[in-house]
C-alpha cells in the first residue's frame, strides 16, 4: 500500500522533535540501540539478517535502477568469503539524466514531507540492521559487534543528526510571510512573499572501503532531506552495504509516490573512474568523500561546479606530559591504538613523550616504560586470538599490508606487528597493531600518514616541544583527533589552546571507556573543517545549509 508523506512525518515526529532537541543540548542521546542482544532486537534478528545478507552473495543484487542489464563484481572480503555479488551497471550520463528527472516533484514536496520520508528510510534500515551489518563486517574488515555498532547504530545516528540539522536549516525562514510597509498618506504598501526551499542538484557520495554507511550516510542523507537526488558510488571492495540501503531507500521512496531514481548505486567497473567522471559532470552540485587526502585535494581543485565535502587524512596525535592513572592510560591508549586495527581515520598515530620521562600514581616512568606499558596494553588485548580478532578484524586492503612491511625498516620496534591465524574464517588477513620508537626530528617518518595498526612513540625534549610538535605537524598536515594527558592545568590549557589554532578536537585524560577515536553523534563533531584533514565537520549548520537555495516570490496584495 502506498504511504502519503504526512503519514510518514507524523509516524516519526517524535524522533524528529527528539534529535532536533539533542543537536542543541548536546548530551548523550541515540535513536537505535548499540547492543544486538536478542533481549533488544528479538530471539530470532541476528540469524535472519544473516540469512539475508548470504542470500546476495553470488548473484545479482536486487536493484531495479537505470542500467540493470549491466552487472559488475569487484568486492573481495577481508575475512577470505566469497562474495561474488553483481550489481548493476551504468554511465554517468544515464544516472545523472534519471536522478535530474526526478528532483522537481520531490523538491516540490517540501521539507516536512521530505523529512519525514528520510525518516521512514532510517526506520526501514534500523528494521534490517543485521543485514546492514554483516554486509559492513565482511566488506570491511570490522569485527561483527563493531560493525553493528559503527555500520549500523552509530551510522543510523549520524544520518538523523544530519536530518535534524537540514530540518532546522530549512525551517528557519517561514514558508510564507506578509509584508507592509508605510507610504505617506496613502495606502501602505502590502505584498506577500513565499520562500521556496530550493535543491542545489544532483548530489554524488562517493563512499569509503573502511566505514561503507558511518561515512555515507551524513552526506547521503543531508543531501536527500534538502531535496537533492542522490547518487551512491560505493568503494568497489565495499559496494554491499551500501547497495542494501540504496535498496531500501527506493523501496520506501516508491511506496510514499515518489521516484526511486531519487536515490540510485554507481557500482564501478575496475578501472572505471566512474567517481571521477560524476563529479565532475555539469549537474553534478554537491560532492560527498571520504578517503585520501591525494584524492580529496583532486576533488577540490577540480570538481568547481559542485559544493564538495571532504573527509581525508592527518596525523592524529598525543601528547604525554604526566598522569595519575598510568595504569588506565596504557589501557585506553592501547584499546585505541587496537580497535580495528587502527584503521580508523580517527585512531592515534604520534604518541609524543618527553625523553626524560613522566610522572604518574607509580612514580616516574622512563620514556621506555611509558611506550612499553602502552605497547604491553596493546598485547594483552591481542594475545589470545579469538578474544583479539573481536577488536582488530581483519587487514581492509593490501596498502595496509605494504606499510606494516615499510616501517619495519624505520625507527626501533617497541612491540612488532604479529600475523594471527583467524579462529573462525581460515583465509582472514589479520595483523596486530605495531609500535616504533622514534626522535622528535624524525619528521620526515612520521610527518606522513601511516594508515593501519601503526603508531610511534616519539621521544621529545620536553612537553614543551611535545606542544610545539602537535602546532607544527596537525597545522600543515591536519588532523581529527588530538589526546593530551597531564596532571598540570597549565599543560591542560595550552595544549587546548593549541587545539583549537589548529583545528582539531582534543580529548584530555581519557582513561575509562571513552577513547581518543570515538565520537558521540548529536554531541561530538566529527572533524572541524578548521584544518586540512577535512573541510567540514560531521555534523553542522555549515554541513546542511549550503545544500540548498531559498528562492523567493512576491505579490502585490
Amino acid at each position: 500500500m502506498t504511504e502519503t508523506p504526512q503519514p510518514l512525518y507524523d509516524r516519526h515526529a517524535d524522533t524528529l522533535n527528539r534529535a532536533l532537541t539533542a543537536i542543541t543540548e548536546r548530551g548523550y542521546w541515540s535513536a537505535y540501540p548499540e547492543s544486538p542482544s536478542p533481549r533488544v532486537y528479538g530471539e530470532t534478528a541476528a540469524a535472519d539478517g544473516k540469512a539475508a545478507f548470504e542470500a546476495y552473495l553470488g548473484g545479482d543484487f536486487p536493484l531495479d535502477q537505470p542500467g540493470a542489464g549491466d552487472r559488475v563484481a569487484t568486492e573481495t572480503s577481508p575475512f577470505g568469503v566469497e562474495l561474488a555479488v553483481r550489481y548493476p551497471h551504468a554511465g554517468p550520463g544515464e544516472l545523472v539524466s534519471a536522478a535530474a528527472a526526478a528532483l522537481p516533484a520531490w523538491r516540490d514536496a517540501g521539507p516536512q514531507a521530505r523529512v519525514g520520508v528520510c525518516l521512514e528510510i532510517l526506520d526501514r534500515l534500523h528494521k534490517n540492521i543485521f543485514e546492514l551489518a554483516n554486509a559492513v563486517q565482511f566488506t570491511s574488515g570490522q569485527a561483527f559487534v563493531m560493525a553493528f555498532q559503527a555500520g549500523g547504530a552509530h551510522a543510523l545516528d549520524r544520518a538523523l543528526e544530519a536530518l535534524a540539522y537540514a530540518y532546522a536549516e530549512m525551517t528557519r525562514h517561514p514558508g510564507t510571510a506578509g509584508w507592509e510597509k508605510a507610504a505617506g498618506k496613502g495606502d501602505p504598501l502590502r505584498m506577500t512573499k513565499t520562500f521556496h526551499v530550493v535543491p542545489r542538484g544532483v548530489a554524488l557520495v562517493i563512499g569509503c572501503n573502511t566505514f561503507p554507511t558511518w561515512n555515507s550516510y551524513p552526506g547521503l542523507f543531508a543531501s536527500l532531506v534538502t531535496g537533492n537526488p542522490v547518487i551512491v558510488k560505493p568503494h568497489p571492495r565495499a559496494v554491499l552495504p551500501l547497495a542494501i540501503t540504496v535498496k531500501y531507500a527506493r523501496e520506501v521512496l516508491a511506496e510514499a509516490g515518489f521516484d526511486p531514481n531519487l536515490i540510485m548505486l554507481a557500482a564501478e567497473a575496475p578501472g572505471e573512474k566512474l567517481a571521477s567522471d560524476l563529479a565532475l559532470h555539469r549537474s553534478v552540485k554537491i560532492v560527498d568523500f571520504t578517503g585520501s587526502t591525494e584524492y580529496g585535494d583532486w576533488l577540490e581543485t577540480h570538481a568547481r561546479q559542485a559544493s564538495v565535502y571532504t573527509e581525508k587524512a592527518g596525523l592524529n596525535t598525543v601528547v604525554i606530559d604526566s598522569t595519575d592513572d598510568f595504569a588506565g592510560m596504557c589501557r585506553n591508549l592501547g584499546f585505541t591504538l587496537t580497535l580495528y586495527s587502527g584503521q580508523m581515520c580517527t585512531t592515534s598515530q604520534n604518541i609524543l613523550i618527553p625523553a626524560g620521562g613522566i610522572e604518574t600514581d607509580q612514580g616516574h616512568k622512563s620514556f621506555d616504560e611509558v611506550a612499553g606499558g602502552i605497547a604491553a596494553a596493546v598485547g594483552k588485548l591481542t594475545a589470545d586470538p579469538a578474544r583479539g580478532v573481536e577488536l582488530t578484524g581483519a587487514i581492509v586492503n593490501d596498502g595496509v599490508l605494504e606499510r606494516l612491511a615499510e616501517v619495519t625498516k624505520v625507527g626501533e620496534p617497541v612491540l612488532e606487528s604479529r600475523v594471527v591465524a583467524h579462529p573462525a574464517y581460515a583465509d582472514a588477513v589479520v595483523r596486530t597493531p605495531t609500535i616504533v620508537k622514534l626522535a622528535a626530528d624524525d619528521a620526515e617518518t612520521y610527518g606522513r600518514e601511516w594508515f593501519g595498526p601503526i603508531s610511534f612513540a616519539i621521544a621529545t625534549d620536553s612537553t614543551a616541544q611535545s606542544l610545539e610538535l602537535l602546532r607544527r605537524t596537525v597545522g600543515e598536515k591536519g588532523a581529527l583527533t588530538a589526546g593530551v594527558y597531564s596532571t598540570d592545568e597549565a599543560v591542560l590549557d595550552a595544549t587546548e589552546a593549541v587545539a583549537v589554532e589548529v583545528g582539531v578536537h582534543l580529548s584530555c585524560n581519557l582513561t575509562g571507556g571513552v577513547f581518543v577515536n570515538q565520537s558521540a553523534a548529536f554531541s561530538d563533531f566529527h572533524g572541524s573543517g578548521a584544518n586540512a584533514a577535512a573541510n567540514s565537520a560531521l555534523t553542522d549548520g555549515a554541513y546542511v545549509a549550503n545544500r540548498f537555495r531559498i528562492v523567493q516570490s512576491r505579490r502585490h496584495v
